[in-house]
């Protein structure tokens, strides 16, 4: 087995996972739940957002043709599949490329952002993997963040001039533009960094509106989840819209800056529930796409790879203030000193 300059004989594209048939949505769930004490009845409600959709979460299909697409921009590297919660699993995937031989990998997650969640839990699953195979285990390097590269920008800003036109002609330049990312315990938030998740997230909007031409816009959350006693960032986009129709907003795009794929939050949660809350209130809604397998978001992730191979300087769009840190991490040691709460 071939290894390139940088010292890879492979990538592997490390995800959330989803299920892909209505049998696999309660044990997707509890796998994703486990050890956190939700009650079965949310379980089947959240059940119902799948199942509306035939028991089908969009992010396996997506995973798989950015992979065609990640194939396309390193043709000599094999690209390998791994999921937290659903098949293929990662120790599974691991368990996979010893046997084929790999000795040394790329991992690319499909998360942008520093934060427990978003980057320490994947540092994680690469530990549990490599355990689970043993001492043979190939070694994993998972790739930086990259909440703030340009192609990501690219992406974002050009997905909401093309919400934007679908929007009647009449109503586009009045449009409130509003982002929007998966919130998070405020705790949570405040542990990691502290609150890097959200300075990231807030520190990508203004790039992403930035490029995107608007000097004003909205930053909120969405997608929360456990008991109400428990302050999560807010505020909630569903209140938001709210707020925005008491104003006499008639128009919405939403950029689901959050998330580079089209989760079930993405098309549960925007597509279907909030557009029908803004057609009931009136509101001309458009939503911006995430990258889902745009063939720069593997140029992306290619180039994460090539600045190891060359030591070269991050490509970083630079905002007006210091970007919140980010690192990566080698078979699950920490990533830089202090990114996502990690020991130095």
């Amino acid at each position: 087995m071939a290894v390139d300059e940088a010292g890879f004989d492979a990538v592997l594209l490390l995800s959330f996972g989803g299920p892909e048939a209505p049998e696999q949505v309660m044990p997707f769930l509890e796998n994703v739940t486990r050890g956190r004490g939700i009650p079965a009845e949310r379980l089947a409600d959240v059940a119902e957002h799948y199942l509306h959709f035939g028991g089908v979460s969009p992010i396996n299909g997506i995973n798989r043709a950015l992979i065609e697409q990640l194939r396309v921009q390193l043709p000599d590297l094999p690209v390998y599949f791994g999921n937290r919660n659903w098949a293929p699993y990662v120790e599974d995937t691991v368990a996979q490329m010893r046997d084929n031989g790999i000795r040394r990998a790329a991992v690319f997650t499909t998360s942008a952002w520093g934060g427990y969640s978003s980057c320490t839990q994947y540092v994680e699953d690469i530990a549990r993997a490599r355990a689970a195979v043993g001492d043979d285990a190939p070694e994993l390097v998972k790739l930086r963040q990259y909440f703030d590269h340009p192609l990501l920008v690219e992406m974002f800003a050009e997905a909401i001039a093309e919400a934007a036109a679908t929007l009647p002609a009449e109503l586009r330049d009045e449009a409130r533009l509003v982002f929007t990312a998966h919130s998070i315990p405020i705790a949570a938030d405040e542990r990691h960094g502290p609150r890097l998740y959200s300075r990231q997230v807030g520190y990508a909007t203004r790039l992403v509106a930035a490029a995107a031409g608007y000097a004003d816009f909205d930053q909120v959350w969405q997608s929360r989840s456990g008991p109400p006693r428990i302050p999560w960032l807010e505020p909630d986009i569903a209140d938001h819209l709210t707020a925005l129709g008491q104003k006499g907003t008639r128009a919405v795009i939403v950029c689901p800056i959050g998330f580079v794929a089209d989760h079930i939050e993405v098309v549960w949660d925007l597509d279907y529930e909030l557009r029908q809350q803004a057609e009931q209130a009136g509101i001309a809604f458009a939503r911006a796409s995430t990258p889902n397998a745009d063939e720069r978001f593997a140029r992306l992730a290619a180039g994460l790879i090539e600045e190891l191979r060359t030591g070269a300087q991050p490509l970083r769009v630079v905002g007006p203030e210091p970007a919140p840190g980010y690192g990566f991490s080698i078979n699950g040691a920490p990533c830089s000193p202090g990114c996502c709460g990690t020991p130095s």
